[in-house]
């Protein structure tokens, strides 16, 4: 079976600074894969690699089989084109801690919006799917509101709904609950939750351990660039084997 994401050495350097420092990694279809480890540590980096909105310095990185951002002629790779990007992008939906939605249109029409324009979908299609959608999110009497009439939470459902609108076969999850209000975060696991039962492959960047043991399949601490140790989350959340990884794990759990 093709790995949904495979990660071969990856580095990325900002300048100077090394962020990634050599990631090997593979996320099987339907799993949900959980990253954790401090701030600084390359989690959201590396997620952003995933579907090129940072390019790699070293390594390879392949989504379903394909390579990310290049294209491979015998030993060289080629940078693709940027509509060429765009077009592998379709299939990878990003939520970030920020909700982005555009603040003149309704939560229907946020999530219509990228089927319409990339896609060229009829404007009814698009909303029958963006009511379902919403609906799916526990948002389906909010459809008409404008985000500044949706609580933060609220917004976030929307923006999940926004990314599910373009059919992806992969979720990215930037941090989704860190900028909600404690209250708020509850609604928005259970969006991801649901998401996860129905079969949907998941990288998901978290300080939520509760969600990554219950829901994870696979858990990855990364730490200064590198992958320190991965394993079940129940594994190594109840029984790190790695020092570093205990040290992290005292201070959040």
């Amino acid at each position: 079976m093709t790995a949904m994401v495979k990660a071969e050495g990856v580095h990325k350097s900002y300048g100077a600074a090394h962020i990634l420092k050599g990631i090997d990694l593979e996320v099987a279809p339907g799993e949900v894969f959980c990253l954790i480890g401090p701030s600084g540590s390359g989690k959201s980096t590396f997620l952003r690699c995933i579907n090129h909105l940072e390019k790699v310095n070293a390594g390879r990185l392949y989504v379903d089989g394909e390579l990310v951002g290049y294209r491979q002629k015998g030993d060289k790779l080629y940078e693709l084109k940027d509509s060429e990007v765009a077009l592998k992008r379709r299939d990878i939906g990003m939520v970030f801690q920020r909700f982005n939605l555009f603040p003149h249109m309704t939560a229907t029409e946020n999530v219509m919006e990228a089927p319409v324009q990339v896609k060229g979908e009829s404007k009814a299609v698009a909303r029958e799917r963006a009511l379902k959608l919403l609906d799916r999110v526990g948002l389906g009497d909010k459809s008409g509101n404008y985000p500044s009439q949706l609580s933060g939470g609220q917004q976030q459902r929307v923006a999940i709904a926004r990314a599910l609108a373009m059919e992806p076969k992969l979720m990215l999850f930037d941090e989704p609950t860190s900028a909600l209000d404690p209250e708020l975060v509850g609604d928005v696991l259970d969006v991801m939750r649901d998401l996860a039962e129905s079969g949907m492959t998941m990288v998901v960047v978290t300080h939520e351990m509760g969600f990554a043991r219950e829901v994870g399949d696979s858990l990855v601490f990364m730490d200064g660039g590198v992958v320190v140790e991965s394993g079940h989350p129940r594994d190594v959340l109840t029984n790190p084997r790695h020092d570093r990884t205990k040290a992290f794990l005292s201070k959040v759990l």
